[in-house]
């Protein structure tokens, strides 16, 4: 798993790319589908900005006729008002609840994308990337991104209806003076542009350093007990302290290239409307000295005020910059996920193979040459293996740590990849198998126990599309649990919480291998399946498995060799390559690598009884 915490403290954005149209059409398949919803909010949004205009232009006659010349209606400004803001009242809710039809679906979509992903993703996915970086980026980016780009893109949309309109209207007023406005939006333009670029650099650093310190958090949940052991607090403190600072550190970076937006485009619209009024003052003055037609209040207010009306949604337009980059980093992160993470490798051929391969392996399994090497430059795991095992056969592995033993278990159901050499079940190379058939004929049983937080029997008839109570209940009896859940208050149907933690590791050990009882595969691979068992415990157990194993191809991995004494065949691993293989009474007898190994477990005494 990589770590985030190491990553370096700076990201460049990198080149953009050359229109943000081709970014947002990225999206756009995730957010068309609810097409009714867009028609909604544009219409809504156009209704809500081309009423912008009229309070300016009831400015007008109100002044002119109503308090200059007294000969407007009474009635006739609260109506017109009043009807207005229902109408534009009406137009934003409309607005608003499609918005969040708009988000819903999109983010809908995109996250069940992901995580449909991230469920037949390429198993390197999770070594390159940690628990806490996948969840960041599948829950919270998608989610924050969705609901800040789809609102900023309608407030972009609602705002430059909106300058349209008043713009519009500044033109019928005085297209002389509109002029002035015009020419000092180059400078907004520019100021965007500057802002916008730091601010998507900014924010992709602040991702980095997001997933860095939820990468903290994570480790610290899961080593609870070894942080309070070593009494590590205040050193895992001073991490997220360090980090906590960094990140916001990047969000006062944020914010400063965000605010500075705001007061830059104010101060170019106070130039203008200074400009102006200075002009307006100017042709005033010469209209009244050379006996011409003034401005009149009424008019120079309406101007005045559509032209302070646009200071709003300019300075709205010139902040939307924040939430698009960020809506749009958010989101792409999740894009390039999809992009650049491929699916697990299936090149069976569905419509070939599945008559080729059967529904039920006998399990023979047969290794010619295997080698698997994780990296080019390092050590093999696995390094010219030949292994044969027949259907029915026990077989366990054993080794030093390092040997090889895991690597080869993960081989069989394609959890790694073969290097060079091959590998068949049933005399069909594992590689002609359907991923999904193939793994159909094994069940595992792990030292690393995981389970769901959903019922007992949910957990042990994992898979099923539906589940078989009384078959539940006869693994569990299986595994000697049927005695300790039905002492649970909804005993089966109790949920276990997260990784079923208020059991025992015994318990979720026994748990394990009832799942494995309930799939009921050909092949069976025991990982250190009773590490975790008490004396008592690994007695019933072992019970549980040796009945279990009756007519299927075990495949066992263990430490302590006083598991594994009966198997029919020990097979000894050693820097990937097979040292020995033989009986248990034979490789003692042989006096080689097996042999120390036991010497080495029984304090450098092989009792008896073992020889």
């Amino acid at each position: 798993m990589s770590n985030p915490s190491s990553l370096p403290d700076t990201v460049h954005a990198g080149p953009h790319p050359a229109s943000l149209i081709k970014r947002l059409a990225r999206l756009w398949p995730y957010f068309s589908r609810y097409r009714m919803g867009w028609v909604l909010a544009l219409a809504a949004m156009l209704v809500s900005s081309l009423t912008q205009p009229a309070i300016p232009a009831l400015l007008k006659p109100l002044l002119d006729r109503g308090f200059t010349q007294g000969n407007l209606p009474i009635w006739m400004p609260p109506v017109f008002i009043i009807g207005l803001f229902v109408i534009r009242g009406i137009a934003e809710f409309t607005g608003q609840y499609a918005l969040a039809r708009i988000t819903g679906e999109g983010m809908l979509t995109l996250r069940s994308q992901l995580f449909e992903r991230l469920l037949k993703a390429d198993l390197t996915l999770f070594v390159r990337q940690s628990a806490s970086q996948l969840a960041n980026t599948i829950v919270y980016e998608v989610q924050n991104g969705s609901q800040q780009l789809v609102h900023a893109m309608l407030m972009l949309t609602r705002d430059g209806f909106t300058v349209v309109a008043l713009m519009g209207y500044l033109i019928y007023l005085n297209w002389k003076l509109t002029l002035i406005v015009l020419v000092l939006a180059p400078c907004t333009a520019w100021i965007m542009k500057i802002l916008s670029r730091r601010l998507h650099a900014v924010t992709l650093q602040s991702q980095v350093a997001t997933d860095a310190l939820a990468y903290v958090v994570e480790e610290n949940v899961l080593a609870h007990r070894m942080v309070r052991l070593h009494h590590a607090q205040d050193a895992q403190a001073g991490r997220f302290d360090v980090l906590s600072r960094r990140l916001r550190g990047l969000a006062l970076k944020a914010t400063r290239a965000s605010a500075a937006i705001t007061p830059l485009t104010q101060s170019v619209a106070a130039i203008a409307l200074s400009v102006v009024i200075v002009i307006a003052l100017t042709q005033s003055h010469a209209a009244h000295n050379s006996g011409g037609q003034a401005v009149t209040v009424g008019g120079f207010a309406a101007f005045v005020g559509a032209m302070l009306m646009l200071v709003a949604p300019t300075r709205r337009l010139a902040d939307v910059v924040n939430p698009i980059t960020r809506g749009l980093a958010a989101l792409e992160r999740g894009l390039n996920l999809l992009a650049t993470v491929p699916p697990e490798r299936d090149e069976a051929a569905p419509d070939s193979s599945n008559a080729a391969v059967p529904q039920r392996a006998r399990g023979d399994i047969a290794l010619r040459n295997v080698r698997v090497a994780y990296r080019t430059d390092g050590p093999a795991a696995l390094d010219g293996v030949d292994l044969d095992i027949r259907a029915g056969e026990t077989v366990a592995l054993v080794g030093p740590s390092g040997s090889g033993k895991t690597t080869l278990a993960n081989l069989l159901p394609r959890f790694v990849q073969l290097t060079s050499g091959t590998i068949e079940l049933d005399g069909i190379d594992v590689a002609a198998w359907p991923l999904q058939a193939l793994r159909n004929q094994f069940a595992l049983v792990s030292q690393d126990v995981t389970m769901f937080n959903d019922s007992i029997a949910a957990n042990v008839a994992l898979g099923a599309a539906q589940i078989d109570r009384d078959r539940v209940q006869d693994c569990l009896k299986a595994a000697r649990l049927a005695e300790m859940v039905a002492t649970l208050p909804q005993g089966m149907d109790t949920v276990l919480g997260h990784n079923a933690t208020q059991l025992s590791g015994g318990q979720r050990q026994r748990l394990a291998i009832a799942r494995a009882l309930y799939k009921d595969a050909p092949v069976l691979l025991l990982d250190e399946a009773t590490s975790a068992l008490d004396t008592e415990s690994e007695r019933l157990v072992q019970q549980a498995i040796d009945q279990a194993m009756k007519g299927r191809t075990t495949l066992v991995i263990a430490h302590r060799l006083s598991t594994i004494e009966h198997a029919d065949r020990i097979v000894v691993l050693e820097h990937g390559r097979i040292a020995e293989q033989g009986t248990h009474a034979a490789l003692l007898a042989a006096g080689g690598l097996y042999a120390r190994l036991a010497r080495l477990q029984h304090g450098g005494i092989i009792p008896e009884s073992a020889v």
